[in-house]
Parts: structure tokens; sequence; C-alpha cells
């Protein structure tokens, strides 16, 4: 057995001791991998695991997260912060190798991951993000940008459709330094992959405008070595490696879905140590030549780069010192976007639709930060996110701050996701509200990874009128409201919609989803950032006592407004609170809650048109909220406005009968 065999042997064993002892666990991937990825961080893989987050490093995507023990061992070889011990804490509580990969928690992990198919759309995302900031950092004798992305994936991403979508942007867009390591062991959990697929991968991917190169033996590292080697001379098209391996390579049951997704066992997993040549009988052990191998080649390579990009660094920050303090705040997320000119330009009574206020603030936003992108799923006319003197970005012009996804919801935001990991970029990107649904599940890895993107989100309501039930939300505002760690912002007017611009792009540690509407809507609240920030405020007070409350979001504040009024001369004193967002909101202290929402009054009415549900917390058991729990309907905008009770009359009626 020579050095890499020992070594590949050694990441095998640590997977099978891993999973063995937490006794939960994938085993297949990391056994037929391991050479994959032994090949790649041994030879090829520019990191520094001294210094995990160098922004040239080059970025690792585990699509296949189940496989997580698989690339905790090769971080802990490879000298990140990550200890045997660690290793033996795998899916344990609060231990730093969970059962799939959480950037927030492991040294050296690029990317949550673990719902197949969004693996690549973050990779394709982290790549998108490199060759911008080359485009717009580098020069001719400083390549201070300049690093690939790699992804492992197995058969089960390749079914996913989010896959696709994200693969044949890569392509449309010649992402030369992508390069996809595809473990294709023809099993799935249920059984062989003939089960439920038979397609042509390599065809596929050659009609996407990839490059495919095609390794026979999955354990041949040499092999798989060279195929890494000319797919980097490849710098026009993404490269997809399918690698032929056994899954559970070593197992008395290799091949069969039977080690896919349960624990070798001790009687296995000594059998397959044995075919490896690994004749250890300590756990979780590892040969001292196998931590020289991965110093050598990982650590001691990493460092010679990383010392070589650190030089070139010194000097671009005397050659082009605004460049290099531009970049640096960027990657810090210091972004920041001063509203007080802008609003000069609005006065009470103006009409605009909050997409057209929107849309004005992004151009104000990339103004003042030139490294903000936007974009949209090819409705940039209705949800108004371009940047009007930025140009497309595209594989003719990467410095272009214009990003079309085309229908590609849900990969659009996968994509979104990874071009926030990669840092040095700020990116929003829109859509119809009512399509949330198609990207919900990027918005949830959003969320548990802390990423601050921005999503405007147009037509929020059944105002969209003539285009139906099928284009007029009603349950998505609770689904967004619903996931943990996202702001939710719904404005009223241009003024709560400059503070919802401003919170969006200062935070750091979550998403936002900005609700704006088609139709126009009035200026009159005098929202200043520090309401919109607290979630909710008075817009309009009472005048003498406390009779009532009216709660309302977006367009219908104003509603609520006017009937206030007939209420006061109705001998009713109500009180109009504005309620951009829930989240904000609850995260206030209890005296500024009280302040607004008094306890002792419990005649509250809400308005939202949409679903009731998440309101009754605000209106309390006494209270009502006029809302949609219903699909809409096809017709003008007042019509169904009037027809589902978004009127005067019904909010004083409703509020009378409390």
């Amino acid at each position: 057995m020579n050095q890499s065999e020992l070594s590949i042997a050694t990441i095998r064993a640590l997977g099978i001791d891993m999973i063995n002892k937490a006794n939960s666990g994938h085993p297949g991937m990391v056994l037929g991998s391991a050479p994959a990825l032994y090949s790649l961080f041994t030879t090829e893989l520019k990191i520094f695991p001294a210094h995990s987050h160098w922004m040239n490093r080059d970025r690792f995507v585990l699509a296949s997260g189940h496989a997580s023990s698989l690339l905790y061992s090769l971080l802990h070889l490879s000298g990140f912060d990550l200890s045997i011990e660690d290793l033996k804490a795998f899916r344990q509580w609060e231990s730093r190798t969970p059962g799939h990969p959480e950037v927030e928690m492991t040294d050296g992990v690029d990317a949550s991951s673990g719902p197949l198919g969004q693996g690549i759309p973050m990779a394709v995302g982290m790549a998108m993000a490199e060759a911008f900031l080359a485009s717009r950092y580098n020069k001719d004798d400083f390549h201070i940008i300049d690093h690939y992305t790699y992804v492992l994936c197995g058969d089960g991403d390749m079914q996913e459709g989010v896959t696709y979508e994200a693969s044949s942007l890569a392509g449309h867009l010649s992402l030369g330094k992508l390069i996809v390591l595809y473990d294709s062991n023809h099993v799935t959990l249920d059984g062989p992959l003939n089960y439920s697929f038979s397609e042509d991968v390599k065809k596929r991917y050659e009609s996407m405008n990839w490059q495919v190169i095609c390794v026979q033996d999955g354990n041949d590292y040499e092999a798989i070595h060279k195929a890494i080697k000319k797919a980097k001379k490849e710098i026009y098209k993404p490269t997809l490696i399918i690698v032929d391996t056994v899954i559970g390579y070593g197992s008395k049951f290799q091949g069969t879905n039977q080690v896919h997704g349960s624990p070798l066992g001790e009687e296995d997993g000594q059998y397959a140590k044995n075919h490896y040549g690994f004749n250890y009988k300590e756990k979780f052990f590892v040969p001292e030549e196998v931590y020289d191998d991965f110093k050598k080649n990982v650590f001691n390579r990493g460092k010679r780069l990383y010392n070589k990009w650190n030089k070139m660094i010194d000097s671009y920050k005397t050659e082009y010192p605004d460049l290099y303090q531009e970049l640096f705040s960027n990657i810090n997320d210091e972004y920041t976007l001063d509203i007080n000119e802008f609003i000069k330009a609005y006065q009470d009574g103006m009409s605009e639709a909050t997409r057209s206020t929107s849309e004005k603030l992004i151009n104000e936003v990339a103004r003042q930060n030139p490294t903000f992108m936007s974009g949209t799923a090819d409705l940039a006319s209705s949800t108004k996110t371009i940047i009007k003197d930025a140009e497309r970005f595209s594989c003719e012009n990467y410095s272009g701050r214009n990003l079309f996804f085309g229908i590609r919801e849900f990969a659009m935001v996968a994509i979104m996701n990874g071009m926030t990991l990669h840092k040095g970029i700020k990116v929003a990107a829109g859509g119809f509200m009512v399509f949330s649904d198609y990207f919900k599940a990027a918005l949830r890895m959003s969320c548990l990874m802390k990423l601050p993107i921005i999503l405007p989100l147009s037509h929020d309501s059944i105002a969209v009128g003539e285009d139906g039930p099928t284009h007029q939300p009603v349950e998505q505002l609770a689904m967004l409201r619903s996931m943990p760690n996202i702001q939710v912002i719904r404005a009223a007017d241009a003024y709560e919609m400059a503070g919802a611009w401003k919170k969006a792009i200062e935070t750091t540690d979550r998403p936002t989803a900005l609700i704006l509407t088609r139709q126009n809507v009035t200026n009159f609240t005098h929202a200043t950032y520090n309401d919109v920030c607290h979630g909710a405020y008075i817009v309009s007070k009472e005048q003498n006592q406390l009779d009532g409350i009216l709660i309302a979001t977006g367009s219908e504040v104003e509603l609520a407004v006017k009937a206030q009024k007939v209420l006061l001369n109705k001998g009713y004193d109500v009180r109009v609170v504005s309620m951009p967002s829930m989240e904000l909101f609850d995260m206030q202290d209890e005296s500024y809650k009280e302040s607004v929402l008094p306890k002792e009054n419990r005649k509250r009415l809400a308005i939202e048109m949409a679903s009731d549900f998440g309101w009754h917390k605000y209106v309390g058991l006494d209270g009502k909220v006029i809302s949609v729990n219903q699909f809409g309907a096809s017709a003008p905008a007042n019509v169904i406005i009037e027809k589902y009770g978004f009127t005067v009359d019904n909010i004083v009626d409703t509020f009378l009968s409390l």
C-alpha cells in the first residue's frame, strides 16, 4: 500500500468509525468518493486551513450533504479547526460535526447542504461572484480574485430539477472556473438508479455547453487528478467529471442501497477496513504518515499560495488603495444606504406603486454600493429590478450588474445564496410574490445560513386583478413570515419603502423579503427609518380616548386611516397602527410593544389582503381580521378589492361589530 492508498483508506476508516459510533449516517458515498476528494484536496484545491476564510481560496461545496463524514474527515486531516474529538461527536448535541454540513458550525465548510439539488446552484453563484469581482478588481499584474469552485454531487442531485436550472445558466454564462465531480454509483436510497432514472447525463450536460470528462474507475485517484487538470484548462465551459464509483466500496453490501443510509456496524466495518488493507484495530486511528501527507500536500501547499497572494495584496493596496478599501469593506458586509436625499423627492399626496419606488431605491443602492447586483426571474419590467446605468452580467461582460436568471425562480435564490456565501457582493433579485412557492426551499437555506439576500416581491395581493387566482398571492405572506430568521417588510408608501430598503441593505444576518404593490398607493405615513425598524408604529393617533385599534400593512394602511375618520364621526376614537414587519415588531422590548398595542385595549381589527394566519397573536381572541382566506378571482382590481370586503364601509361595520 503506497502513501496515497493509506491516506484514502484512513479517510474511509474515519467515515466508518464516525457513522458507527453515532449509529447514524450515510456511509455509501463516503466510501465511494474518498479517492476523488483525496485527489482534489491534495493536488488542486487551493485552501489554507490556518486562514479558512481566505478570500481567494477555492470554494468546495458538498452537494450531497449526507456524505458529511467524508468532508469532516478531510477537514480534520487537512488541519482545519476540527479535532478527532469533534469527529467522535458526529451527529451529537451541540457538536461541530452535524449530520449535514452547516457553514456556521464547522470550520472549512463553505456552504450548508443537505436538500439535494441546491449544491450545484450555490456553486454556480460562487463562480458568478468570482467572475464579477475579478472583472472589477483584477489588474494586469494583480489577479487578486482568481480561484475555482468545486462540487461533489451524486445521482440524487442529478434528478432534482433545480440542478438543471442552474447548470443550464452556468453553461450559458461560460463559467469555466466551475468544476463538478459527479459520483455516479447508480444507486439511490430506494434501490438501483434505473428504477427511476435512465437519461444520458453526459449528453445532457454537453447540450448545456459543459465540458464532460468520464473517469471509469472511482478508485483511480491519478485518473481523477488528470481529469481535474484537464477541466482547469477549459476556460470557456464549466466541467462535469463523471466518476463511476461503487457505493459503500469495501462493504459486504457494496453496490446496493443497503449501504446508502445505514451504519455498516462493527463486523462489516472491520471487513471493509481489511478490504482496504487498513489493519489497525484502534477506532479513529490516523497513522502519522497520513497526517504528514496532508500537511505537505494541503496545509503547506496552501500556506505557500496564501503567502504569495498576501504579498501581492500588499502591493495592490499601495497601487490601488481605493479599490482595496472598497473590496474589503464589501467582504466585511459593510453595506450602507443613505436615504436622506432620496426621500426629499417625495411629498404627501404623491401616488406611486411601491414596486416603482423600490426600483428607484434599487438604483440609489447601486449608486452608493458598487458591488450591489440586482436581478429577476424574467420579470424585470414587472418587478422593476433593473439598475439603469449598469450592463447585463454575461459571458461577454462579467462586470455587468444586472442579473438575468431566466424563468428559474428556485435556482435564482439558490444562486443568490452562493453569491452571498462567496462574500464581496450584496445581491437582490425579485419575482411575483405568488411564485415565492417555487423558491421556498432555497429561501429556507438562506435563513438557515443567515444570508442577507434581498427579495423584492411584487404583485403582492388580489389587487393583481385580471391575471386571476394563479397570480394572486393569498397564503404566501403567512408562509414567508412563518420561516425562522427572516424579515418580511410590506411597506405602505414611499416613506416606509425607503426605510425598508435601508434596513434590508444594512442587515447582515438574515434575508429580507420586500413585499411590493402593483397598484399605486398614496404617500402619507411620514414614516422614518426607525419606524420601519420597529416593525410597527402608530401612523395615526386617536384624538382623545382609545376606543380601539386598526392594524394594517401595505396598501391597506391608507384604507384604515380613511375608516378611522368615518369612525370618529360616528363617535368612535380609534388608533391606526401600520405594521410593515411582524418580525421586527416581535423583536422590540415589551414597553415599546405596549406603547403601540396596549394590552387593555382588546377591540382590535387587522386589515390585510392575505390569509389571516398569524394575525390573531396581535388582535387576540376578541379581535377580528379582514383578510383573504380563499383564492382570488379574475376581474379588474377595484372590483375584486370591493367584492372581498376591502372597503371603508366594511372596515367600519366590522369594527362596530366588536
